[in-house]
């Protein structure tokens, strides 16, 4: 395809515009689209591993007394605190992990769906572990239903992992 402005060289830039519901199409060689205001190849990657915990940090770090106290926390192996943490996302040492850990949680929540990790599993032990995944989950699943007042649930949920933990036991001994 031929750039609609130059007519000379080959278009590789494509630009589609829906306006009010009309479509207009544009094919520009490059030349031609850099000469264009509205496009921008300059383009430097605005993601890194350093903005997105800082943007996850700068939420809940602003404002409050005690968002500022927890900025001040300071690991006592490698002195990074929680504010330089944040700005360059990147712990210091192992020992950052129990410094920051009250910190770090809700983090990791947020990004990772849970603050442990859990792992792949080897497929010949797969059957232990998911079991024991499965009692964990339903363990945690009870605790909430004990919370929201939710009896018959969380007494269903304690006859399943009784069930379950026989299962198990069961297994093991064979």
């Amino acid at each position: 395809m031929i750039c609609q402005e130059c007519q000379q060289e080959t278009a590789t830039v494509h630009i589609t515009k829906i306006i009010n519901g009309r479509k207009t199409e544009l094919h520009l060689c490059r030349r031609c689209a850099q000469a264009h205001d509205e496009l921008d190849f300059s383009f430097e990657p605005q993601f890194s591993l350093h903005n997105l915990l800082g943007s996850l940090l700068g939420e809940s770090m602003r404002g409050s007394r005690e968002a500022l106290g927890k900025a001040k926390v300071q690991c006592p192996s490698c002195d990074l605190t929680f504010a330089q943490f944040s700005q360059i996302g990147r712990l210091g040492c192992s020992d950052c992990f129990s410094s920051f850990d009250e910190q770090l949680a809700p983090l990791l929540r947020r990004i990772h769906g849970s603050s442990r990790h859990t792992g792949k599993v080897p497929h010949r032990s797969q059957g232990a572990v998911r079991f024991a995944r499965e009692l964990e989950r339903m363990r945690e699943e009870m605790r909430l239903a004990v919370q929201k007042e939710e009896f018959e649930e969380a007494a269903r949920l304690r006859d399943e992992i009784k069930t379950l933990e026989q299962t198990i036991t069961k297994g093991e001994q064979q």
